[in-house]
């Protein structure tokens, strides 16, 4: 009967019309050896690590009383779908955890690989693969502890689909983090009339109105796959400053962390409040829901 299922969950996946948006992908090829240039095309990625790297560390450190110091994310899987050059890979596997990095350009992984050999730590930690979300589905079923889809889910094809493979690949209890871009006036008059056509923040074409995803959106196809979200952050950036922040506003750039339902009649760890949450103001800014 098992077999049966996986067989037809294999089909399910390979028949249906993957997430990943070929248009996308064209637009980020050209771009792929630029992913460590911290003052290129890349800068406001690089820089939204000051804020998206301790939101993940903070809110998984709530959620456990087992953690190392200097490793706290120790024994941790991680998985960093359309992970780039990476650019959030790297922070990750630095605070301990076991990450696997996937994204669909061959280039991006090229260079992700090369960059992540440098450090021999690194290399220990990271694995790196040219594969879609849907490609690794059935392999991996259950088996991460975390997702992160930072930046992506606004260029995704099918994001229905991205967020089932994404709830399938993760274990009961579970947090996938998103960070994106609200579909309002204002998000279109920052984040692409400023951001790409006046001040180049991001080249021109990076991004598409119509691909935006409102939270509430979000939540509703999140909620619909067994993931309750707990917290959404509205997130600034200051092209003068070139830093990001948090604030209450999610009408442009927002984060958001949800946690997949574990086995029936058991609570979320997370539905326990920890002592460490009034110690950490930087995760957990903003609006909590």
């Amino acid at each position: 009967q098992l077999s049966l299922f996986r067989l037809t969950l294999k089909r399910f996946f390979s028949t249906s019309h993957p997430s990943v948006d070929l248009k996308e992908m064209k637009k980020f090829q050209r771009l792929a050896h630029k992913w460590w240039d911290e003052e290129g095309e890349y800068s406001a990625l690089h820089s939204m690590n000051d804020i998206r790297v301790p939101f993940i560390r903070d809110t998984l450190l709530n959620m456990s009383s087992n953690y190392h110091l200097g490793n706290p994310l120790s024994g941790v899987r991680i998985l960093d779908v359309g992970c780039g050059g990476g650019l959030l890979s790297e922070p990750l596997g630095r605070l301990g955890a076991s990450v696997t990095g996937i994204d669909p350009l061959e280039d991006n992984i090229r260079t992700a690989d090369q960059h992540k050999s440098f450090d021999p730590v690194l290399a220990e930690r990271i694995q790196y693969k040219s594969s879609s979300l849907e490609e690794i589905v059935e392999e991996s079923m259950e088996t991460f502890d975390v997702i992160v889809a930072s930046e992506v889910v606004e260029h995704v094809a099918d994001l229905e689909m991205f967020i089932k493979c994404c709830s399938r690949v993760l274990k009961p209890e579970g947090s996938l983090f998103i960070t994106t871009i609200n579909k309002t006036q204002l998000s279109y008059v920052l984040g692409i009339v400023v951001a790409e056509k006046i001040m180049g923040i991001v080249p021109e074409g990076t991004h598409e109105w119509e691909k935006f995803v409102p939270p509430e959106e979000l939540e509703r196809l999140l909620e619909s796959n067994g993931l309750s979200v707990k917290t959404v952050n509205g997130m600034l950036y200051n092209p003068l400053s070139g830093s990001w922040s948090w604030m209450e506003s999610t009408s442009v750039n927002y984060a958001m962390h949800a946690v997949k339902s574990g086995l029936q009649g058991q609570s979320s760890p997370t539905d326990v409040p920890s002592e460490m949450e009034s110690e950490q103001p930087s995760a957990t800014a903003g609006t909590t829901m």
